[in-house]
């Protein structure tokens, strides 16, 4: 395969991933607006920690994705799985874009949200493995860092569009008694549409050599026993995974949220300081991910690990009480920094660990059961600490995740110099 056709699928296969994760952004980023349409009851602490339990319920159907499209993508093709994952994210959000309010048929609008979020969690728990499967496998072995980085690019870019869209709406196009009423259906209108693409650019694209050459070798136990016999792989998936899922919800998804609702900012300029740090996030992953070709994936991780243990409380603390937005800017790409470390390498760090007939499945279901407990119910929780009056607890919740993230790091070998990808045998 020539290095042309290798970087178009690679391109192919990140714009699906995309188009997933904006799907899955604009429901965190329109919640401030729909949330009193389905949940009109209490303050406003109230109606986000309702929206927030439906969020986390989405998670929970993660591992059953993780699984089942993980299994799909080991037996019949990354792009089998790949397919069927942004479908499925498609029809979730057509569903929210049309379900009416709770003035119009009750409870039943928050069922309908709640199942909507149950596709559209299954969809992102299928993705991330086979996903970050194929974006391993198709990258040359010399920079698998640095291509294998560009799923966390599509991951920020998609909450990028979200947030970009959402200030669209906010400066230029619509009042804010019209993104209340009805303007919020836009993103989710545009997210189904574009999964169309994603549909077309996904049905175009070549499997990996690796799964091709897996193929010869059926295995015969099923794929949950098959990955039993990779104990310490799995374990290493759920630590990192643990500390890095929290760091990345926390400072990403809920910050917008949070500057709303702890540090004072109206809903625009929420919006604009997560933008603006997001798309420094972005920029990140692949001079992180070129790094970790050079000096290994397990520095980069230990960095992480110990700049979110230490420095966690203290930059939440930072950015509860700022009061401009350059200020609250400055924290906020102080805490994603940070974060690069893990986002930047935790997919090809992943994959390393696993061989090829077990690979999807291995990095995403454990990942996925893992966000499922800690990513899904880190805003949650953010929110009931602050109902109780403990805000500040959060940041040590956050640290200690990462502080497990840092022990398993320490401790564990270096991909980049014992990587399954060059073989069948698991390198952890």
């Amino acid at each position: 395969m020539s290095h042309r056709q290798r970087l178009r699928y690679i391109l192919s296969g990140s714009a699906g991933n995309l188009v997933e994760y904006f799907d899955w952004a604009i429901y965190a980023a329109f919640a401030l607006y729909f949330a009193p349409l389905f949940f009109p009851e209490g303050d406003q602490t109230a109606q986000l920690l309702n929206n927030a339990a439906i969020f986390a319920v989405g998670f929970v159907f993660r591992p059953l994705g993780g699984w089942l499209l993980g299994s799909l993508a080991d037996r019949k093709g990354r792009k089998s799985a790949l397919l069927l994952s942004v479908s499925l994210m498609c029809l979730g959000s057509l569903i929210i874009a049309c379900t009416p309010g709770y003035a119009a048929i009750g409870n039943w609008a928050p069922a309908l949200l709640l199942i909507a979020r149950m596709l559209q969690g299954f969809s992102i728990g299928g993705e991330y493995g086979s996903s970050a499967t194929y974006l391993s496998e198709m990258a040359g072995a010399k920079h698998r860092g640095y291509y294998s980085s560009f799923q966390y690019v599509t991951i920020v870019l998609g909450q990028l569009l979200a947030l970009g869209l959402l200030m669209l709406l906010q400066r230029y196009l619509l009042s804010s008694d019209q993104l209340h009423a009805w303007g919020w259906r836009i993103p989710f209108v545009a997210g189904g549409t574009l999964a169309v693409l994603a549909i077309w650019l996904r049905g175009n694209m070549a499997e990996t050599a690796a799964f091709a050459a897996s193929r010869r070798h059926p295995q015969r136990r099923t794929p949950l026993r098959e990955l039993a016999r990779h104990p310490r792989a799995v374990f290493t998936v759920v630590a990192l995974t643990a500390g890095g899922t929290v760091s990345y919800y926390t400072f990403t998804v809920y910050m917008q949220k949070f500057l709303v609702n702890t540090s004072g900012f109206s809903k625009d300029d929420a919006t604009l300081i997560c933008s603006l740090g997001l798309l420094v996030f972005m920029a990140l992953q692949p001079v992180f991910g070129l790094i970790s070709d050079y000096i290994g994936r397990r520095t980069l991780l230990i960095g992480f690990g110990l700049g979110a243990t230490l420095f966690t409380a203290p930059l939440l603390s930072l950015l509860a009480a700022a009061h401009s937005v350059e200020t609250a800017l400055g924290w906020y790409v102080c805490a994603l920094l940070i974060t690069s470390g893990y986002s930047s390498v935790n997919a090809i760090v992943k994959a390393e660990l696993f061989p090829v007939h077990i690979r999807a499945l291995g990095v995403g279901f454990p990942y996925a059961l893992t966000v499922a407990l800690f990513g899904g119910s880190a805003e949650y929780l953010a929110l009931w600490l602050k109902s109780q009056g403990h805000p500040e607890w959060f940041g040590y919740y956050v640290s200690g995740c990462a502080a497990l993230a840092l022990c398993v790091a320490i401790s564990m070998k270096e991909p980049l110099r014992e990587s399954a990808l060059d073989s069948d045998e698991p390198a952890a």
